[in-house]
C-alpha cells in the first residue's frame, strides 16, 4: 500500500499555480497517493501553503473550506485565504499555522514529544469543538454500506497495510457486521483524518493546529483515535499507541479501534 509522504524532489507545478508558487517546477511538502499535492507558498520561512488536487479527484477542495471557515471559531485551523480550480483541477490557499508538521524531520527524531503534542492536541480538539450547531455529519451508514461493497470486489492483499494483509475477507466482513456501538460521551466533531502529520506541533512541543479537515463532521470520537494511533507506525520508530493514548486521557479499546482501522482502510 502506498501511503502519503513528503517528496524529496521537484515536482512540476500545476499550471493554474505557476504564478502563485512563481516557478514551473517546486518541491512540495506532502503528496498523497492519488496525485494531491501541498506546496509552500514563501520562503524561507512559508507564510501561506497551497493545496492542489488533479481533476477527478473524490477531494472537494471547497466543502473543506467550509469546514475550515467553521470550525475556526473554536480550535486552531489555517485561515482561508483563496478556494478555486480549474478543467485541470483545484486548489485551497490558507495561511501557515506556527509550526511544523508532527512528521517533519524535526519531530520524527523526537517521537515521545510528537506523539504527545498529537494525543493533546487531538483531545483539544475534540473538547473545543462543539457538536450541538455543527452542519457537517458524518454518514456512518454510507461509510459502512460503501465497505461492505468493496468487500464484494476482488482484494489485493498489498493495497492494504500489513496488520491486515493476512485477514480473510470473511473475517473483515465480520467486524463489519457487528459494529460496536456508538456510546453517548464518545460522539465529537472528528477530525476525519487524525493522521499524525495532521498535527502541526510549535516549537514548544505543543500542538498548535491542525490542517487537512475536509471530513470533520460528527462522529465517533474512535474514528480519529483508531487511524491516530495507526498513524504513529507509519511515520515513527518503535511502539507508540499507549503513548498517544496517555497523552489523549482514554484506554485503549481494542473493538472499537479494529473496527475502525478496518472501516478507514475499505473507505
Amino acid at each position: 500500500m502506498e501511503l502519503a509522504h513528503i517528496p524529496t524532489d521537484p515536482v512540476p507545478v500545476p499550471p493554474p499555480l505557476r504564478t502563485v508558487l512563481g516557478a514551473d517546477e517546486a518541491l512540495p511538502v506532502w503528496r498523497n497517493q492519488m496525485g494531491n499535492l501541498t506546496f509552500p507558498v514563501g520562503a524561507p520561512e512559508p507564510t501561506a501553503y497551497v493545496k492542489w488536487v488533479p481533476a477527478g479527484s473524490p477531494f472537494d477542495l471547497a466543502a473543506e473550506a467550509v469546514r475550515m471557515r467553521w470550525a475556526a471559531s473554536f480550535t486552531p485551523v489555517p485561515e482561508v485565504v483563496e478556494v478555486g480550480g480549474d478543467d485541470s483541477g483545484s486548489w485551497l490557499i490558507t495561511r501557515a499555522l506556527p509550526g511544523e508538521t508532527a512528521v517533519s524531520a524535526r519531530w520524527t527524531a523526537e517521537p515521545a514529544r510528537a506523539v504527545a503534542a498529537i494525543g493533546a492536541g487531538l483531545r483539544a480538539f475534540h473538547d473545543a469543538v462543539p457538536v450541538d450547531g455543527c452542519p457537517f455529519v458524518v454518514d456512518a451508514d454510507a461509510r459502512l454500506a460503501t465497505a461492505r461493497a468493496r468487500l464484494d470486489l476482488p482484494i489485493e492483499p498489498r493495497r492494504f497495510p500489513p496488520e491486515l494483509q493476512t485477514w480473510r475477507v470473511a473475517e473483515l466482513r465480520a467486524v463489519l457486521d457487528d459494529p460496536p456501538p456508538t456510546r453517548p460521551d464518545d460522539v465529537v466533531v472528528g477530525h476525519g483524518d487524525g493522521c499524525a502529520p495532521n498535527t502541526i506541533v510549535g516549537d514548544d512541543g505543543r500542538c498548535v493546529g491542525h490542517v487537512d479537515l475536509g471530513a470533520l463532521g460528527v462522529t465517533d470520537r474512535w474514528a480519529d483515535l483508531a487511524v491516530a494511533s495507526w498513524s504513529l507506525g507509519w511515520n515513527y520508530q518503535g511502539d507508540w499507541e499507549q503513548a498517544f493514548y496517555d497523552a489523549y486521557g482514554i484506554d485503549p479499546d481494542p473493538d472499537r479501534i479494529r473496527y475502525q482501522r478496518i472501516l478507514w482502510t475499505l473507505t
